[in-house]
């Protein structure tokens, strides 16, 4: 209303300025006079309104997104903060586990350890008992060619223990593995002597010694003589004379002899013949054992001889312990096999020098 006053007030006074003859003919439209300051004024005036009513909206506009970025703002620092509990959280029960782990592992590190150790305890017990029984297995092996001359059986107790030396899979035990196996092809060389054969085969001529028949107990076989047919009317006396005469013709017979110099023995020296060849085949048997072929050729031809004068030659039981006899005299059993010594050495000091090494 100001404003109107002072817009008529300035309106009039310019109209009062003009000419009278203006004032009548012209109608006025403009003031008489108008101030430019005022009208500076008055649009810096509406331009200040307007940028203020401008500024305040924005400024509202502002607030609004201000507080909606904030609530914003509060519900991720909320969300933020929930997070970081659970992430705290989290980290808490990682460091518990990971505390958990670092003790767990340190226990197994402690029992690997303990396992490696007790290990390797077992393995030096492993190869100090797999070390004796080689050597044992060796021992017998020994045997076997010194008291029975049992090559094969030496050669199955070699391999024996070369098969567990191979299973130890050292490479200290390779030297002593070549002695073994330079040893072993010199028995696989060796002549082979059949000793368990020859020696069951002496065992048997000796238990059938026993029941072998004498010469001089052979008999010729009796002719079956049937008496001639009396007469119906013979005399009583006539008919004794006869059959007394049969029986005497019974009481000598006449045998021709191929050998008359068939030893008559009597019942104590048969005994002592039979038990006498049969020491003399044991005694082969054990010559057999011994290696000692001189004294089981004297054997057997010894047993041959006696056979020969004193036993029935054409019984089947004479001609089959003959047979055999025969068979037995040219078998050569008088072959020195080689020792094993080097391998039993090799064995006893690789054993030594590792006894030694672990204490």
């Amino acid at each position: 209303m100001c404003f109107q006053k002072i817009m008529s007030a300035e309106i009039q006074q310019t109209e009062t300025d003009k000419p009278r003859g203006l004032r009548k003919g012209i109608p006025r439209i403009l003031p008489k006079h108008i101030n430019p300051v005022l009208i500076f004024v008055l649009i810096f005036t509406l331009i200040v309104a307007w940028q203020w009513y401008d500024t305040r909206d924005q400024i509202a506009g502002l607030q609004l997104e201000l507080a909606k970025r904030l609530a914003e703002a509060n519900t991720s620092g909320k969300e933020s903060r929930n997070l970081a509990t659970e992430a705290t959280e989290a980290g808490r029960r990682a460091e518990t586990k990971l505390s958990m782990l670092e003790a767990r592992l340190a226990e197994s590190q402690s029992q690997q350890l303990a396992l490696e150790a007790l290990y390797q305890e077992l393995t030096r017990n492993r190869d100090e008992v797999t070390l004796e029984e080689v050597e044992q297995l060796l021992l017998i092996a020994s045997q076997q060619l010194q008291l029975a001359s049992n090559v094969k059986a030496a050669l199955i107790a070699m391999q024996e223990a070369d098969a567990r030396l191979q299973r130890i899979d050292r490479p200290q035990l390779s030297p002593l593995r070549k002695i073994l196996a330079k040893d072993m092809d010199l028995l696989k060389a060796a002549p082979y002597v059949d000793t368990v054969g020859i020696s069951l085969r002496l065992d048997n001529l000796a238990a059938a010694s026993e029941t072998l028949p004498l010469a001089m107990e052979l008999r010729p076989p009796e002719r079956s003589s049937f008496p001639a047919q009396a007469p119906a009317a013979e005399n009583v006396w006539l008919k004794f004379l006869r059959e007394a005469w049969e029986d005497v013709k019974r009481l000598v017979r006449i045998q021709r002899m191929d050998k008359p110099d068939v030893a008559l023995l009597s019942p104590t020296q048969a005994y002592f013949l039979r038990e006498n060849l049969k020491l003399r085949l044991l005694s082969a048997r054990h010559a057999l054992l011994a290696r000692d072929g001189a004294s089981f050729k004297v054997d057997i031809n010894t047993s041959l001889d006696w056979i020969n004068r004193y036993y029935d030659n054409k019984s089947e039981a004479v001609v089959n312990m003959l047979e055999v006899l025969y068979q037995l005299q040219d078998s050569q059993i008088g072959i020195e096999l080689p020792g094993i010594s080097a391998s039993l050495d090799a064995v006893r000091n690789y054993r030594l020098a590792h006894e030694r090494a672990n204490r």
